[in-house]
């Protein structure tokens, strides 16, 4: 049986939503987040998955996220949230803020393993013949649209996601913002993410958790890379051992307390 997090004495002020990137959502028993969603709810955290699409631009997507934000605003009558941001996901929840009045209603934002510079496997996809991207694309967005997808557009998203070179990633005065990467040590170290993070390396030759290198995972204060070799998927508890469950749940709980302690 899983060794779960103490229970804590104290909670966020605010509720905690957990913003999901591309390819893992919820989709009927399967979990964008494993049993982090429910570790969190047990410790006794107001905790909510956003339902925002698999495979929908980071615009499409923050206007879902927008949407959900403020259902949760009117179902718990408080006037803010702690979004905690997966991959992609920090991107969507960056976009709410700075383009959708997200500053008035986000507290604090914390992206884990978030490609704000890009990642190294979307420019290699790219670079692939446009007949075969275009067949792929079709593909995904055929089968994330039969998952529950409103909008998914697959091309676009590569695009957005490829490596960037943006040097200045302004954040809102207004919402308080950290960021936090994991490193794979070795392509082994996780079936799920060994052979993309052979290709990362080979292109990037740069520490990453296997899609997202550490330099492209930092925005606002940034925390460091957990401790471990811990991969891109295995960080939102998708088939990682029970040794890093264990890690992974403790991270999560840290991190909330991190939260109150703040004042969010």
């Amino acid at each position: 049986m899983e060794k779960q997090p103490e229970q804590p004495n104290k909670h966020t002020r605010y509720p905690i939503v957990l913003v999901h990137g591309i390819v893992l959502k919820d989709i009927a028993f399967f979990k964008a987040f494993g049993r982090i969603e429910k570790t969190l709810k047990r410790l006794g955290y107001t905790v909510f998955t956003a339902k925002t699409d698999g495979f929908g631009t980071i615009e499409n997507n923050a206007e879902q996220l927008a949407r959900f934000v403020d259902d949760v605003l009117k179902r718990e009558k408080t006037e803010k949230v702690n979004l905690i941001a997966h991959s992609k996901g920090g991107l969507d929840g960056r976009y709410y803020i700075d383009n959708l009045g997200g500053d008035k209603t986000v507290a604090s934002l914390t992206t884990l393993c978030t490609p704000h510079k890009g990642s190294p496997i979307a420019s290699g996809l790219l670079r692939l013949p446009k007949p075969i991207v275009k067949f792929i694309a079709f593909w995904i967005n055929l089968v994330y649209r039969i998952f529950g997808d409103k909008h998914p557009n697959s091309l676009k998203v590569c695009e957005q996601l490829k490596l960037s070179d943006a040097t200045d990633i302004p954040t809102s005065p207004k919402v308080y913002c950290q960021s936090y990467s994991t490193t794979m040590q070795r392509s082994r170290d996780d079936f799920v993410m060994g052979i993309p993070h052979m290709f990362s390396k080979r292109m990037e030759q740069l520490p990453s958790d296997g899609l997202v290198s550490n330099e492209s995972a930092q925005f606002g204060e940034y925390k460091g890379s957990l401790d471990g070799s811990i991969s891109h998927s295995e960080i939102v508890d998708f088939m990682a051992s029970k040794r890093k469950k264990e890690r992974i749940y403790a991270f999560y709980s840290r991190l909330c307390e991190d939260l109150y302690e703040i004042g969010f």
